[in-house]
């Protein structure tokens, strides 16, 4: 079927609105109409060249919308049912197995190379294959085709435009602090950077009842946006040494820290404000591929540090999805105040809204 994508010809380029052709699903596929789908720094990074995507592609990984048609093999799933979608995994190997399918043996083969499994592309132009499936989905656009693993059910009481940033960064920052570190009642949690990743992080500090939340951001509206979804504590880099203004609250040390800002001197001066057992959460693209963590060896033994790379909240989109969103409509989650939505068509205005910081979650709307 010919549907409407946003086409990513180049690295460093615009995404262009064309007319595509898109495949029927196959075997454990599914054909979803997408109402909305987020715009995640992963999308940008891409966008600028950080990872091996094949262009001219189509982006987008964070799709909400209705079933339209299922493929052979789809069980669980129907046309009209609302769906959010999230990254593809093989459901197969010890890691999918074990609940933790962002960890899937074929994670990168299925979500960023750009094609189907077998090595088939779903999107065409004039007949030549487009950088496809990313994350299993390809969702900057009108329609898309997701393996089955991708989509997962959501109740209807829920806006789809709400609903979408849950497939990757929002899932990604509640599932740091509730999964990777597991933090307990009572116990104090670090978060840097206050974009979508972040502040759902903070909310997930919440949901965990973590007695001290602290946030490190530079932008002063979503300073006041985390103290409104629960932090106790906003720092700015800007005011002094960073350890320096951690301790000014936790002279303890922290218990927990989760960075999204990938950068090595943020990185450095957290390492000196965390409490001895203390762990780390590393959730950040680095714009360097060669960036490393500066960890000095002598420190991390006498505080017994522990530090931890985090793929999709280390999550099972299946449960944790679901799960959120019932945090959501019971009044624990409020995703909503993370999101602005703009029409689908202004797509590289949104890019550039949230790269300045005017927006914490951009959510590209068709209907």
């Amino acid at each position: 079927m010919d549907i409407t994508a946003a086409v990513l010809d180049e690295a460093g380029g615009p995404f262009v609105l064309k007319q595509v052709e898109l495949a029927a699903p196959g075997p454990d596929e599914v054909l979803v109409e997408l109402h909305a789908t987020g715009l995640c720094h992963t999308d940008v990074a891409v966008q600028h060249g950080f990872t091996p995507f094949p262009l001219p592609g189509v982006l987008g990984h964070e799709g909400s919308g209705v079933v339209a048609a299922v493929g052979p093999g789809v069980a669980g799933l129907a046309e009209g049912d609302h769906v959010a979608l999230s990254f593809s995994s093989c459901g197969a190997c010890g890691n999918c197995r074990s609940g933790v399918p962002s960890y899937c043996d074929t994670f990168v083969a299925r979500n960023l190379l750009g094609a189907r499994a077998d090595g088939s592309r779903p999107l065409t132009l004039d007949g030549k294959g487009l950088g496809s499936n990313f994350f299993g989905q390809s969702s900057f656009a009108s329609h898309t085709v997701a393996h089955a693993r991708s989509v997962v059910k959501i109740p209807e009481q829920v806006p789809l435009a709400l609903a979408a940033p849950l497939g990757c960064g929002v899932q990604t920052g509640a599932g740091a602090v509730l999964k990777s570190l597991r933090a307990q009642a009572g116990s104090s949690v670090l978060v840097l950077g206050g974009g979508s990743v972040g502040l759902s992080a903070v909310m997930g500090a919440v949901l965990a009842g973590a007695e001290t939340i602290v946030v490190v951001e530079p932008v002063e509206s979503r300073r006041l946006v985390a103290k409104d979804l629960g932090a106790t504590h906003v720092l700015d880099p800007a005011d002094g040494k960073l350890a320096e203004q951690i301790r000014g609250v936790v002279p303890q040390g922290v218990r927990h820290a989760v960075d999204t800002t990938a950068k090595a001197a943020v990185l450095t001066e957290v390492v000196q404000a965390m409490a001895k057992r203390g762990s780390i959460a590393l959730l950040g693209i680095p714009s360097e591929p060669a960036a490393v963590f500066p960890l000095s060896l002598g420190l991390s033994q006498i505080l017994g540090l522990t530090v931890v790379g985090v793929v999709e909240g280390d999550s099972d989109p299946q449960t944790f999805v679901p799960w959120l969103l019932q945090q959501y409509l019971q009044g624990r989650f409020p995703i909503d105040r993370l999101v602005r939505t703009m029409p689908f068509a202004d797509i590289n205005e949104a890019v550039a809204a949230q790269v300045r910081g005017d927006v914490i979650k951009a959510v590209l709307t068709h209907r």
